[in-house]
């Protein structure tokens, strides 16, 4: 080597970024920074502040605070009016594991050779696509008209009466209220659970249902060993949605009944903690007990599917 002959020295970071390698990188930097900031102001430092309030008592505004320790978690797991929201989700987990087997049964019948499966996927789905407070508008006109104390009108008694039967206080009976509010639910969205299991049928290969029936395998066995299996992911999916809504239910209890005859949820009861007696602290923390109890839920459903692939 002469002397003379060029030597690679180091690049700098000017000459990297105008490189191919550096152009790649800052590309997908500048993608990237706008919803990362997004994220950070609107996600992470709301969270991070509401699990700071929920150790204090403030006012709305926070101009007063005095930092209480874990008072605020304390009463949610104290108080009855706090823990009966709990007792209200389980008639909404209850209904949404009903759900998800009523949607798999109707998903596997529709995926085998019947007429109008397409109509029937339709019109199973549309509830599905109604806005939340016209379905809960229409249920609530369904069991009951007015305040269902001294009105007990609603097409639901109406045909109750044609056929000489009393009417019933459906909305305003404690022991009957949450079953007509779970099944209200479960109506509106038995159709998405459908069409997500359709799906993941369709997408297992029809060459394993051929050999299956070649080697004798009944409905019951194809369903066992190869519908099942085959749709698992889905069926984890469906199951940890499923938890998350009776968890955090609130439009259609809210809007039917305005959470009271014992219907209140505890995201409900969240929003009048938050709102209508204005305990920013306590409010945050039944906030953090609600995003624990969805994160530790998954954690386990993703554990108990895992062990089993």
């Amino acid at each position: 080597m002469t002397s003379d002959s060029p030597v690679r020295g180091k690049r700098t970071l000017v000459q990297w970024l105008k490189g191919y390698t550096g152009q790649k990188y800052l590309t997908t930097f500048l993608f990237l920074l706008i919803p990362l900031v997004l994220l950070v102001l609107f996600t992470i430092i709301p969270a991070v502040n509401m699990g700071i309030y929920s150790f204090q008592q403030r006012d709305q505004l926070g101009v007063s605070w005095e930092w209480v320790g874990f008072d605020n978690y304390i009463r949610i797991f104290t108080d009855k009016d706090y823990l009966s929201t709990f007792k209200n989700s389980l008639y909404y987990l209850a209904g949404s594991f009903l759900q998800q087997v009523g949607a798999l049964l109707i998903a596997s019948i529709l995926c085998s050779k019947i007429k109008f499966s397409g109509l029937f996927k339709g019109i199973l789905f549309f509830p599905y696509m109604m806005n939340g407070v016209a379905v809960s508008l229409i249920f609530r006109r369904f069991f009951q008209k007015g305040d269902g104390i001294t009105n007990t009108e609603g097409t639901l008694n109406s045909i109750l009466m044609l056929f000489g039967l009393d009417p019933v206080r459906w909305l305003s009976n404690p022991d009957i209220v949450n079953f007509c509010l779970v099944f209200a639910s479960i109506w509106r969205y038995i159709g998405f659970d459908i069409i997500m299991y359709i799906g993941a049928i369709q997408s297992i290969s029809p060459d394993i249902y051929e050999a299956a029936a070649l080697d004798g395998a009944n409905a019951w066995q194809r369903f066992r060993y190869i519908v099942f299996p085959g749709i698992r992911p889905i069926v984890s999916l469906q199951l940890i949605l499923a938890v998350k809504g009776a968890i955090s239910v609130f439009e259609i209890p809210y809007i039917i009944t305005g959470g009271k005859t014992g219907t209140s949820t505890f995201v409900i009861k969240t929003i009048e903690t938050a709102f209508q007696y204005q305990k920013i602290g306590l409010a945050s923390a039944m906030a953090v007990v609600l995003l624990a109890i969805i994160l530790i839920v998954t954690g386990i459903q993703k554990a108990v599917f895992k062990e089993r692939r």
